[in-house]
């Protein structure tokens, strides 16, 4: 396996779960932003976070095309700087506490960082010295 297809099922699989729990279980990530899990509107808010982010992550596994799963990790990487950028403002405004701030900002850079290694020219999972070259 090559490091763009290992940060393509990496970035999948945080997709998966963050959109799985936002979706199926919205209390526990507003508790896990720092919110109170009783707010109707941040669980609806939560919930379509969750489809969204299934759908994202879906796109990942399911797409065989080179084009297509590219052209999803292009929107990947926009909707990922995007949240990155919007929790770093929740944090500094303190929106979010420092911890779920600190957290989701974290999360959503990574996010950005697997789509722009998903997308690179492939390279090897592993780092080996070239064909006939030596080590110093």
């Amino acid at each position: 396996m090559d490091a763009r297809t290992a940060a393509r099922y990496g970035l999948a699989g945080i997709r998966l779960v963050n959109g799985v729990v936002a979706l199926l279980a919205p209390q526990t990530m507003a508790r896990s932003l720092g919110a109170g899990p009783a707010q109707p509107a941040l669980l609806h808010v939560l919930r379509m976070f969750g489809v969204r982010t299934v759908v994202l992550g879906a796109e990942l596994l399911l797409f065989r095309d080179a084009h297509e799963r590219d052209r999803a990790l292009r929107v990947g990487t926009l909707v990922h700087a995007s949240d990155a950028l919007s929790a770093a403002c929740a944090w500094r405004d303190g929106v979010l506490a420092p911890r779920p701030g600190l957290a989701a900002t974290a999360i959503s850079t990574l996010n950005v960082a697997l789509t722009l290694v998903a997308r690179q020219p492939r390279l090897p999972l592993t780092c080996r010295a070239p064909e006939g070259g030596h080590h110093a």
